[in-house]
């Protein structure tokens, strides 16, 4: 493929097979997809009628080259897939945390075998159970498993020639009875191996084994009337249960069974894992993602199913889910949704764990939002020298164009945000002309009026778009009203952003960094916008009133209709006969062309 040619033209060499596909920037790559067409999924990428979001965008335009590997078939690109993304990590892609990360626990493949915790997997021929989640969780059942039984601790070379050479000699895990002292032969290497193999057990999921010995040796140091030994037994089997009641155990029949589920919302996906084997729930994990692109959580759970698999080493044929159609192309693996009974209930308590994440990420992005708000409010109120927090401020504009159809505009922010079910466009209606200081007396009038009739709350700041001639009617407005004095009011003049106060001759300068004069300008800003659109469509209402509804015959049904087809009187006038009938018909056609051709002479 051609290194010059554009992504588009690109295209064109891929094939209708399935496999996958890898994007590439100046760089390295950028996203990895799969596909069972792979042209006709990397086409829908440039496709001008598809609509993206503004990330899929963002990642399109960054293409400078595509490549792709056909395969035999879709579960293939399914693995392959995720294989890439886990080792190249492209940045549109959504990432999981690599498995190498987690803690496990290994036992050792040596005479003696120690349990140790470790991050580094080798294949040294020991055995390796995990990874888990924290390494809190991991600490637990190494905690337990050294209380149980009593290993060694030692990396000594404990083997047969050393010992009987009496290379090594007890240590302090010795005398304080947490060891036995293989190492000077004292502990029998058959009893050591039977331990062992306990503690495999355990780590399994299985405890039955491990119960089962505890509770014949008890019996058997009671039959021997030695209870200091049968009470030892006694504590370690409580310790067993107590870890399996901690351990939540789900049913004994469910085995070796995966259950994830997912919820989400625009921003990011929340995941819950839980591994279950022998009927207890041995690994859990909830996951934060941020979406990358336009994926659906079809798409996210597909993905994440096959990284955490992985990662932590599943095994398991069947795999619990909460959403419908979702499609793992793996043979032997079974996806449900189950309804009823143990495994529905498994499912309930793995979405509760994801809903709970999501609400708690919420809460705290609420929380921070909120405390940047009040921050916010409470630098206007020490800034403008106000005596309340300014929690419902409002902001007039007027606008006009030529002194024809004058306006103004109210916005309304309640919390430092737009509140914009309480903005308000205002019809001038007592003054002639184009004169801002008596309009803006009109509409500060009307307002506020209107609060008092209804017995509605005052806003604590009131801000007026313009100099002192503008603050200054608008004090006036108010004094009639007979609430000046319990609001604040101010004005912003925008030759050089300066605060007026009323009464006061000299402006108010503040930082054009703080974030008082940012928002102050973001009401202004807001205001004119929301003034100039409601302008702007009595200026268009004004044209169809002034040309198309000249025409006699033409109502302003059919006027309108053309309009927000064709958007102005100008191209309706270039339209032919013939598009004209198309829309309007041949009677009223023919009377707006000759309208057109009688108003070009």
């Amino acid at each position: 493929m051609a290194v010059e040619e554009s992504p588009r033209e690109q295209l064109k060499h891929l094939p209708h097979r399935p496999g996958i596909y890898k994007f590439y920037d100046d760089k390295g790559i950028i996203y990895v997809g799969k596909a069972i067409d792979i042209r006709k999924r990397v086409s829908s990428y440039f496709n001008r009628s598809t609509q993206h979001n503004k990330k899929t965008l963002k990642l399109i335009s960054q293409i400078k080259r595509i490549e792709f590997t056909i395969v035999d078939s879709e579960a293939d690109a399914f693995l392959l897939e995720n294989n890439l993304i886990k080792q190249h990590q492209p940045k549109y892609n959504i990432l999981l945390k690599d498995g190498k990360s987690y803690p496990y626990l290994c036992i050792t493949n040596e005479r003696f075998p120690r349990v140790l915790s470790t991050r580094n997997k080798l294949n040294d021929g020991s055995r390796y159970f995990g990874p888990y989640p924290s390494v809190t969780s991991m600490y637990v059942v190494l905690e337990l498993i050294r209380t149980l039984y009593p290993l060694r601790t030692c990396s000594y070379n404990l083997s047969p020639v050393n010992i009987e050479a009496g290379k090594f000699k007890v240590c302090l895990e010795y005398h304080i009875g947490n060891c036995k002292g293989p190492c000077e032969g004292l502990y029998d290497e058959a009893e050591y191996n039977q331990h062992i193999q306990q503690i495999r057990n355990i780590l399994s999921g299985n405890l039955t084994v491990a119960k089962n010995y505890f509770k014949e040796a008890m019996s058997a140091a009671a039959a021997e009337f030695q209870y200091e030994v049968a009470h030892q037994y006694k504590q370690k089997l409580d310790l067993l249960d107590d870890f399996q009641a901690k351990s939540t155990v789900v049913s004994h029949t469910l085995t070796n069974i995966d259950v994830l589920t997912i919820t989400s919302n625009e921003k990011c996906a929340f995941i819950n894992y839980l591994k279950v084997m022998n009927g207890s729930i041995i690994g859990t994990q909830s996951l934060e993602l941020q979406k990358k692109l336009e994926e659906t959580d079809q798409d996210i759970l597909a993905s994440m199913i096959m990284q955490l698999r992985q990662d932590f080493e599943s095994t398991s044929k069947e795999i619990l889910v909460n959403i419908d159609n979702l499609v793992l192309p793996l043979e032997g693996i079974t996806v449900t949704v189950p309804q009823i009974g143990d495994k529905r209930k498994l499912l309930n308590l793995s979405m509760k764990n994801a809903l709970y994440l999501r609400k708690e990420k919420e809460s705290m992005q609420d929380k921070s939002k909120d405390s940047n708000e009040v921050r916010i409010m409470e630098t206007m109120k020490r800034d403008l020298r106000l005596t309340e927090l300014p929690k419902h401020i409002e902001c007039f504009d007027n606008s006009n164009f030529q002194g024809d159809n004058p306006v103004a505009s109210m916005v309304c922010f309640r919390n430092a945000k737009p509140s914009k079910k309480d903005y308000r466009h205002f019809h001038i209606k007592t003054v002639v002309g184009p004169d801002d200081f008596a309009s803006m007396y009109e509409v500060v009038t009307r307002r506020y009026r209107r609060l008092i009739d209804e017995g509605t709350s005052l806003p604590q700041l009131i801000i007026i778009d313009g100099g002192k001639g503008q603050l200054g009617m608008a004090v006036k407005a108010l004094k009639d009203l007979g609430i000046y004095g319990q609001v604040a009011i101010v004005s912003i003049a925008k030759r050089l952003e300066e605060i007026f106060y009323p009464g006061d001759t000299l402006p108010l300068y503040i930082d054009k960094k703080s974030e008082t004069l940012k928002l102050i300008q973001r009401l202004r800003n807001e205001a004119h916008r929301f003034g100039i659109t409601f302008h702007r469509s009595l200026r268009d209402a004004g044209t169809l009133q002034t040309e198309l509804t000249k025409v006699k015959g033409l109502g302003p049904a059919t006027a309108e209709k053309l309009l927000s087809k064709f958007k102005s009187v100008k191209k309706i006038a270039e339209l032919s006969q013939q598009e004209l009938e198309t829309e309007i018909g041949k009677s009223k056609a023919k009377l707006l062309r000759d309208y057109f051709s009688q108003a070009s002479k």
